[in-house]
């Protein structure tokens, strides 16, 4: 509070005394501890606790904690017309973030988070407010386990499908409702929430093997008063987010999400993150970064590995080694060495069989593959790691749909031909508005056997927990008129994740001739999601609205 006036001084030391800090404290570092705990997400509900730990390292390394809450719903539960909120959610929370900052004057941030927007949220305020900060997550929900085999979160969304295709009777699909998600913490794949979680990790802003223990470890309660003691002396030497969050640090997150399989909602909110640390980034240039590093490891839903698996075999420092030779590892990290400086003192022996080396890559080129081409002239992107080689290569008949309920109707109700190229869209960050995440949709697809012979395009979202022909983030989407749009029952459409292309095969005349019958579908925008119809930019700007 050292740069308020005297009389504004006089009233936050009146309002700070009534919320119980003494005067004392208030000539100490004032930590604000930013938490994302709720009672309804098993993600976040660890984190009551474990913000009594990081408060108890900033008392004893001289600092004032001041925890405030912020919202964080989750993904799994907002299926359908709830999902409109999650996107739009991501900037609210990082808004709220700095509103509370800003106000309340805090001299640095502990940034408690899990899940598929909160975590990009977070980091998207620490790049634009620029206080010394420092990340924990909960660590991972533990498996399930049954007759031998290991169920995570994304097994439950695929039995949806095998339970409509006759392959899972009414108990065992019962059985999975009750159980798979076993316990709290983050959901035990490499999903948004874990991708976004070990990037952290990765550009130096969250303490290593965060993500990867499991919710409950003791471990994760010593780590939290480490925080807690960290972020104070932080604050003494003047250390702010964007020292751990340069270019070259973002680059070093690029290539190891590439390398290590993560969700394709990534790309969305790189795209974001940079734009909050005034960092120039496009669409091609991530395209590019990321393409640099082979693919070395794969988890849940690509592989049988899960989180837990992932930090037995050493976590992300293990993957981080993997790849040293193409990382920047001058750069420095919250815990005051270098990365080069940490990589050099790991010690850790990486189980070859989850963790590859870069002479002998799951294959050579990193986990997506952004596509261009008719269909999308300014980029869609899929995760490459996740489909079927055989699926490498797709061309097939359009059926067409205006929403994921008209899919989601069709695949519990009728037929689905394979060969075909399911196109879904208005899904776009306008259009839905919300860029929904089709997780189910591409879920089923999945359990009914069909991702080896059908692909699913949409200028909507998938979950990192998706896997299969998905493509997603086309653009510009279909509101905007983007040739989505004019696609029609029937047209033959081309996917190549080789060449990086999807288009449309059409004639270019016929193409206009549609686009001059151009109507946009009843698509409801109430409340809030007016505003973010008007302002939110393009998937490939990252789908910014507030920032």
């Amino acid at each position: 509070m050292a740069h308020l006036d005297e009389n504004a001084e006089a009233y936050y030391v009146g309002l700070m005394n009534a919320s119980g800090y003494r005067n004392k404290d208030l000539k100490k570092p004032i930590i604000g501890v930013v938490n994302s705990w709720n009672d309804v997400n098993p993600g976040h509900k660890p984190l009551r606790e474990l913000a009594q730990y990081v408060k108890e390292g900033i008392w004893a390394a001289g600092g004032a904690p001041a925890e405030f809450c912020v919202p964080a719903p989750c993904d799994g539960v907002a299926q359908l017309r709830g999902m409109q909120y999650i996107l739009p959610a991501r900037d609210l929370i990082a808004a709220s973030i700095e509103s509370m900052s800003g106000a309340h004057h805090f001299d640095g941030l502990v940034f408690l988070c899990a899940c598929d927007k909160i975590v990009p949220a977070m980091l998207m305020a620490a790049a634009s407010i620029d206080l010394p900060s420092i990340f924990l997550t909960p660590g991972s929900m533990l498996p399930y386990e049954e007759n031998g085999q290991t169920f995570v979160t994304p097994d439950l969304k695929e039995s949806i499908g095998g339970w409509r295709a006759g392959r899972i009777d009414e108990e065992t699909f019962d059985r999975y409702r009750q159980n798979i998600c076993f316990s709290c913490g983050t959901c035990s794949m490499y999903g948004t929430a874990n991708t976004m979680a070990v990037f952290a990790e990765a550009i130096g802003l969250c303490p290593f093997g965060s993500a990867t223990m499991p919710f409950c470890a003791s471990a994760k309660y010593k780590q939290a008063r480490d925080v807690g003691e960290r972020i104070v002396e932080l604050v003494q030497e003047g250390q702010n987010a964007r020292r751990f969050m340069s270019r070259e640090a973002l680059e070093n997150g690029i290539r190891h999400v590439s390398a290590t399989g993560g969700s394709s909602n990534f790309a969305l909110h790189i795209m974001a993150i940079a734009k909050a640390a005034e960092i120039p980034l496009t669409l091609r240039e991530f395209d590019r970064i990321q393409a640099e590093v082979p693919l070395i490891a794969r988890f849940k839903p690509s592989s049988r590995y899960n989180m837990l698996d992932y930090g037995r075999a050493g976590g992300a420092l293990a993957s981080l080694k993997a790849i040293e030779p193409l990382l920047h590892t001058e750069v420095p990290t919250v815990s005051g060495l270098t990365l080069g400086e940490l990589l050099e003192r790991y010690s850790g022996s990486s189980d070859s069989e989850i963790i590859h080396s870069i002479d002998a890559p799951i294959q050579p080129e990193g986990c997506f593959s952004v596509l261009y081409g008719n269909l999308a002239p300014e980029g869609a992107v899929v995760k490459k790691s996740g489909v079927d080689p055989a699926m490498y290569v797709h061309q097939g008949p359009a059926v067409v749909f205006d929403s994921e309920e008209e899919v989601m109707d069709r695949m519990m109700n009728s037929e689905i031909k394979p060969g075909s190229v399911l196109v879904i869209r208005y899904e776009g960050p306008k259009g839905g508005p919300g860029m929904r995440e089709l997780s189910i949709p591409a879920a089923m697809l999945v359990g009914m056997g069909l991702h080896k012979s059908v692909a699913m395009i949409t200028d909507g979202r998938f979950s990192g927990a998706s896997r299969g022909p998905c493509v997603g983030h086309i653009s510009p989407e279909a509101w905007e008129g983007g040739p989505l749009a004019l696609v029609q029952n029937g047209d033959i459409i081309t996917i190549d994740l080789n060449r990086h292309l999807l288009q449309l095969e059409v004639p270019d005349e016929e193409l206009e001739r549609r686009r001059a019958a151009f109507q946009r579908p009843d698509h409801p925008a109430p409340g809030i999601l007016r505003a973010y119809r008007r302002a939110v930019s393009g998937a490939e700007e990252g789908a910014v609205w507030l920032f």
